[in-house]
């Protein structure tokens, strides 16, 4: 099949301003080649550089996101998609917003039985650290991150309490919002869901238990293991789990969802990621390669999905 014809012009939307902009443009780079090496008519596109209006003057049919962060993630460019009518690829408006939103998503899947952290929700606006205080429902050891985002930037580990104020300044470099969770100490693990279907776990083993931005994309020290090592009841728990929050949170296409066993196998869901990366070190390529589908392979995939929310 001539995929110039089954695909028309597809342009693989990376980049853009925000602080995941480097990660953004090396998933888009893989996945740009991977396109072109099967012959199909791509180019990369880059909304922080060219107006996203010019899609649709330059004749093109699809779009491939793999923007990352803000602007990327959290439903405006999907928005944006949605009124120049140009199909894409990954959750739509509504869907990625709320993903992008870490509090509200953990409120919904707090009430669809999803188990995740204790936590506590804090905005900068009003906030003073003269009269902060943690909940009750929360003591050290506290993982501090920003409400929206990714890649653990602005993410810190707290175990003692002088540490907490710097911790949330940090966050608040990232983001007008932060959340506190309880610190889960245990194993680290992701589940990649497309669709409705739930591809093998990938266990996260990295220097030291930190799995940071170092370790995520620039190193080959962090190992994984898929299909993870998992009793096969335990298994149908976690996929229940994740086929529950992928779809209370509306995602469709491919999406990544982390979580963490403790010392007695309980389950803490971390987040759901409706743009997860592709790069040379990236989880959902890893899953799939564990299903005889190689990164070629995937990036069709992904493409065969571009759709929009309302089909006019």
């Amino acid at each position: 099949m001539d995929l110039k014809i089954k695909y028309g012009k597809v342009a693989v939307v990376m980049g853009g301003d925000s602080a995941e902009r480097e990660i953004s443009l090396m998933s888009g780079g893989a996945v740009l080649k991977a396109l072109l090496d099967q012959g199909v008519d791509a180019y990369s596109f880059d909304p922080s550089i060219t107006p996203i209006t010019e899609l649709v003057t330059q004749g093109f049919s699809r779009a491939l996101l793999m923007m990352h962060g803000e602007g990327g993630e959290d439903g405006v460019i999907q928005g944006a998609l949605e009124l120049l009518q140009i199909p894409y690829t990954g959750s739509g408006v509504m869907a990625s917003s709320i993903a992008m939103d870490k509090y509200r998503t953990k409120l919904l899947w707090q009430a669809l039985g999803v188990p995740v952290a204790k936590s506590q929700y804090v905005q900068r606006l009003g906030f003073s650290h003269d009269s902060f205080k943690l909940d009750t429902c929360i003591s050290l050891p506290v993982v501090v991150k920003p409400a929206n985002g990714g890649s653990t930037i602005g993410l810190s580990r707290v175990y003692e309490i002088d540490e907490l104020a710097s911790a949330i300044d940090l966050a608040f470099t990232v983001d007008n919002a932060l959340l506190i969770e309880s610190l889960i100490t245990g194993d680290e693990f992701s589940i990649t869901v497309c669709d409705g279907i739930a591809y093998p776990v990938v266990q996260i083993v990295a220097p030291d238990g930190n799995y940071d931005y170092q370790n995520k994309y620039f190193t080959d020290d962090t190992k994984y293991i898929c299909p993870a090592i998992l009793g096969s009841e335990l298994l149908a728990v976690i996929q229940k789990y994740a086929l529950c929050g992928y779809a209370g949170v509306g995602a469709r296409g491919v999406a990544r969802l982390d979580f963490m066993l403790n010392e007695h196998n309980q389950i803490f869901f971390l987040e759901l990621n409706t743009l997860p990366g592709m790069t040379g070190h990236s989880i959902v390529p890893i899953a799939y390669r564990a299903q005889n589908i190689n990164f070629e392979q995937l990036c069709l995939k992904i493409l065969d999905g571009a759709t929009l929310d309302r089909l006019r």
